[in-house]
């Protein structure tokens, strides 16, 4: 079943208003929310949506908490989230770094005890559209055992990196999994087994079966060892720069709260469009080649015409809240 962006909005503020968020709160993450399952992310949309209720009911994200600056390094500044809700600090925080890059070409927000932004591309997008170049992190829980291990000790610390262009923007939004969890829970709910290898069952065999990774919490890296040390370095990078707590640290509390982010903005007014063209057609050497960030742009005119599909168990449980 397909609902139009509007409706599936509408019931996003509707339930964050009765959780006791203000107006304009629950509009901003509302929003984000249906922008998110608007543009395919579904994982981080409607089906997330109960995850981060529960975070709300049990005080881990407190929604009359406002993010702020604590300190200041060159262009860079360092923030408190205070635990408010993760997506509202990362587009204050993006907003904020934006206006440093446009003024001196360069600047940054670096936060700590902040919650899950949801998805991180979006902070993307928004630099993005704002004429910037960014690169933003997170550190997460630890879900993901480092190469060699099969105990998780590494978050899946996602990486976000945005490029401004005049056909649309070039926007990567990656897990250091070979799947995010959001979208193993998406190929779960979906009854649908994993195109290629996601990561490990309990008996430590590779696997196919979303189920059964998300019960050994044994997600494959992204290129094996490559992605078990970028997601070392990605947590030390944000964890150090925002002074905030480690992957290591969030897990020893048992929840995953008081995450630790970055977010980067180059002025990007001056690029040369011509280059990224050049770039992009040689790649796009097959019809089946696209960029980072087609897709998405894809499935967001064509949910705009269509509706945004939803499943629709996930559906009724909004309905329900």
């Amino acid at each position: 079943m397909r609902i139009p962006f509007d409706q599936l909005e509408k019931e996003f503020l509707r339930v964050l208003e009765g959780l006791g968020f203000s107006r304009s709160k629950a509009a901003h993450c509302a929003r984000i929310f249906a922008q998110n399952s608007l543009d395919g992310v579904y994982s981080h949309g409607l089906n997330r949506f109960p995850a981060f209720v529960r975070s709300v009911e049990e005080g881990l994200v407190r929604i009359d908490s406002e993010p702020g600056a604590v300190r200041r390094m060159g262009n860079l500044e360092c923030w408190d989230g205070n635990l408010a809700p993760g997506m509202y600090t990362a587009s204050q925080a993006m907003a904020r770094a934006i206006e440093l890059a446009v003024a001196e070409g360069i600047g940054g927000v670096a936060v700590r005890n902040t919650n899950h932004w949801m998805r991180g591309g979006t902070y993307g997008w928004q630099a993005a559209d704002s004429g910037c170049i960014a690169i933003c992190s997170s550190n997460t829980i630890a879900n993901m055992p480092p190469w060699g291990s099969a105990d998780p000790r590494l978050g899946n610390n996602p990486l976000v990196v945005a490029i401004p262009r005049e056909k649309g923007a070039i926007v990567l939004d990656m897990a250091m999994s070979q799947f995010s969890y959001g979208k193993l829970q998406e190929y779960e709910m979906e009854g649908r087994a994993l195109p290629v290898p996601g990561g490990y069952d309990s008996s430590g065999a590779l696997s196919t079966d979303p189920s059964a990774i998300r019960a050994s919490r044994r997600t494959l890296p992204i290129g094996y060892w490559k992605g078990s040390g970028l997601s070392l370095v990605l947590d030390v990078l944000v964890s150090v720069l925002s002074d905030g707590r480690s992957v290591g640290a969030i897990t020893a509390t048992g929840k995953e709260s008081g995450l630790s982010q970055i977010f980067l903005c180059l002025d990007a007014s001056r690029a040369d469009q011509g280059l990224i063209e050049n770039i992009i057609t040689f790649t796009k050497s097959g019809e089946n080649v696209m960029y980072p960030g087609e897709k998405t742009l894809a499935t967001r005119q064509r949910n705009e015409r269509e509706g945004i599909p939803v499943n629709e168990n996930a559906w009724k449980a909004l309905l329900a809240m």
